[in-house]
């Protein structure tokens, strides 16, 4: 009566977790369409410090110096194709990157990633990461001022470019004169990868001595942004005082005092980190203050602002920081961190596994090379994995022989003792010394699995390197959940099963070679545990059917090597051979009996 309680008990607790799962599978692979924070109403944006370092409760400066690129629109959206046919705009044309300069309000607002395209499809345009102000992609960056007493530029100020094209090989300079003795000039230049520089310089031409302060800025609706996950941090991200800081997320940004939160310690850099993408600013010498702000309308901004700096007449100002715009490619990322960029690497959330999912990383990437294809890499990563654990699942086999071997003397001292639980434990356990028996060896190989099952898992859904990788038939992005789904007849249907009921062919085969290899094992456990234990692989082919077609294509491709594994070393421990045929007859035997009485 209690095992078939405990049965049923673990049936439900099973249907659960199927459930439970889609639902956390909702934060795995979240639709892109989702917004990382709630929607609020409108709100004034803020002004950052003035240059006596308070600024206005209403958000409006005293004399003219603003962070223009702070406010939402208020004009309905902005057509982007009419926004990026403006005359006003200097093209972009890196070696990875496109776009262009709005020259009205000196905003870079158009990027695009050479490299990287919209969807599989490969005639899909590339990845656009930047958009101008007001449309439904909004998502800019600007270098301006701030100031008391002096016109400056601001979202409005028509700015002169010294050439058409922004390249690798020419930079472009912006200037504008305010013609009250100010002229101020933005020097910008671009490397062959993400990362654009900004030499901002304020001259004073004037009689009098002036105040004022540099800063940049990365504003950005969060209607397109990826959502924060149980393994990955999206959202606002950056390194203050030596420490990564990816504590808060967009709503909570919202929800802070002043819908402002301010991290401690000098800043390194600071941004927003999408599952793939990453914009940041990378402050040059001198102190700054930096924040996350929520504006309203799901618009964020993170700035940075200088500390004020006095121009007496004939001097000049300047100062220089850095606008990473791009993909979060792991050895980029580490190059401009080897350039002095703290902890730049870690934009990718890599987490305590890194010291796995680095190498797992390097190594598919070298198999990638060699074979030209991220699946078949799977595949030779797998076969390297068996065959480095090879040595550990003999002695898993030897160990389980050793224990059937005693099994005799185990069940003699369940007997003897069985009203002594506690004297039984410390007869056995004195058995298993005199034996030279480990009960825990057969489980080594596992746990030696479940980190690099973990960092695998990291690795194909960080990693940008593994985005829109096909391996062959059907399967166009191993990053992705197998597509090929069995209750809408591989998509001849019209309509998407749920997480939990898109079980695709490679969940199939899952469950079928897991089952597999839970039969070829001779059993050692009391019925109920055996009844879980047959449960478990068809409740595993539901868990695993959200998950990276990538990742189960490893888990299927090591359970076939198991199955041929144990195989092989079933030849080499014929009394485990013959204790599985043993227990196959007996249960076929306690089966008939059973239907038999039945009858």
């Amino acid at each position: 009566m209690d095992n078939q309680r405990n049965l049923l008990l673990a049936v439900a607790l099973s249907g659960l977790l199927i459930f439970g799962w889609d639902m956390a599978m909702r934060q795995f692979y979240p639709e892109a369409s989702l917004s990382g924070a709630e929607t609020e109403e409108a709100a004034q944006a803020t002004t950052p410090a003035q240059a006596n370092g308070a600024a206005p409760a209403d958000g409006t400066p005293a004399s003219g110096g603003t962070i223009d690129g702070a406010a939402s629109a208020d004009n309905g959206p902005v057509d982007l194709d009419k926004a990026l046919a403006s005359v006003n705009r200097v093209a972009i044309d890196a070696p990875r990157m496109a776009g262009s300069i709005n020259l009205v309000g000196a905003q870079i607002d158009d990027v695009v990633l050479k490299d990287h395209r919209q969807t599989v499809d490969k005639d899909s345009g590339p990845v656009r990461l930047f958009a101008p102000k007001g449309t439904d992609g909004q998502y800019f960056a600007q270098f301006g001022w701030i100031g008391q007493g002096t016109k400056l530029p601001d979202a409005t100020t028509l700015w002169q470019a010294d050439g058409e094209s922004l390249t690798a090989g020419t930079p472009v300079t912006l200037s504008y004169d305010n013609g009250e003795g100010l002229a101020f000039a933005i020097k910008l230049s671009v490397d062959d990868n993400y990362m654009v520089t900004a030499e901002q310089s304020v001259t004073n031409t004037g009689e009098g001595a002036v105040v004022v302060q540099p800063f940049g800025l990365i504003n950005r609706t969060t209607l397109n942004a990826s959502p924060s996950q149980f393994i990955a941090h999206n959202g606002p991200i950056g390194v203050f005082g030596d420490t990564l800081d990816d504590s808060y997320d967009y709503e909570d940004v919202a929800e802070a005092p002043a819908r402002t939160y301010s991290p401690a310690g000098r800043t390194s850099w600071q941004g927003f980190s999408d599952q793939y993408w990453l914009s940041a600013l990378v402050p040059g010498e001198g102190d700054v203050d930096s924040s996350f702000r929520s504006l309203g309308n799901d618009i964020f901004r993170t700035d940075v602002i200088y500390l004020p700096a006095t121009l007496a007449a004939g001097s000049t100002h300047s100062q220089s920081s850095k606008l990473f715009v791009g993909a979060k490619e792991s050895t980029v990322l580490d190059n401009y961190e080897d350039t002095g960029i703290t902890l730049f690497g870690k934009a990718i959330s890599w987490g305590w596994f890194q010291v796995i999912e680095k190498p797992l990383l390097w190594l598919l990437k070298h198999l990638f090379a060699f074979a030209g294809n991220f699946g078949v890499a799977i595949i030779l990563l797998t076969c390297i994995i068996r065959g480095l654990l090879f040595p550990i699942a003999q002695k898993q086999f030897a160990s389980m022989a050793a224990m059937k071997a005693i099994q005799p003397k185990m069940k003699a001292i369940q007997e003897r003792f069985k009203d002594d639980k506690q004297q039984q434990q410390q007869e056995i356990m004195k058995l298993y010394k005199e034996e030279k028996v480990n009960p825990l060896a057969g489980c080594l190989p596992l746990l030696l699995q479940i980190p690099i099952f973990f960092a695998l898992y990291k690795v194909l859904i960080l990693a940008i390197e593994m985005r829109h990788e096909p391996f062959y038939f059907w399967l166009k992005d191993l990053s992705a959940p197998d597509p090929a789904k069995i209750l809408n007849l591989f998509g001849l249907l019209p309509f998407d099963p749920p997480g939990f009921l898109g079980i695709g062919v490679l969940a199939v085969l899952l469950g079928l070679t897991m089952w597999m290899t839970f039969k070829l094992n001779p059993s050692a456990m009391d019925p109920m545990q055996q009844q879980i234990f047959n449960f478990m692989p068809w409740i595993l082919m539901f868990v695993m059917a959200p998950f990276a077609a990538g990742l189960l294509l490893y888990w299927v491709t090591s359970n076939i090597l198991t199955l041929a594994q144990q195989k092989y070393l079933y030849s080499k421990h014929p009394q485990l051979k013959a204790a599985a045929e043993k227990e196959k007859l007996e249960k076929a035997r306690e089966a008939a009996e059973a239907a038999k009485d039945k009858a």
